[in-house]
């Protein structure tokens, strides 16, 4: 399996996101993490890894985050 592009990786995350109802905001090389339904503190200052981290966390734990 090859190496995924950062423009790759970064629409997984858009998809990913949207698909879990949070909302996914960039500025520069950073991102803004927040939930349109339900409890979530918004992260900011994230990068595309903490990204993927958190919304594969949400993923595993289902829709309800916990």
């Amino acid at each position: 399996m090859g190496t995924r592009t950062c423009a790759s990786r970064e629409r997984s995350v858009e998809y990913l996101a949207e698909r879990m109802f949070f909302k996914l905001e960039k500025q520069g090389d950073r991102y803004s993490l927040s939930r349109k339904l339900g409890r979530f503190t918004p992260e900011h200052d994230l990068t595309l890894a903490e990204v993927e981290e958190i919304l594969e966390l949400w993923k595993l734990r289902g829709p309800h985050g916990g």
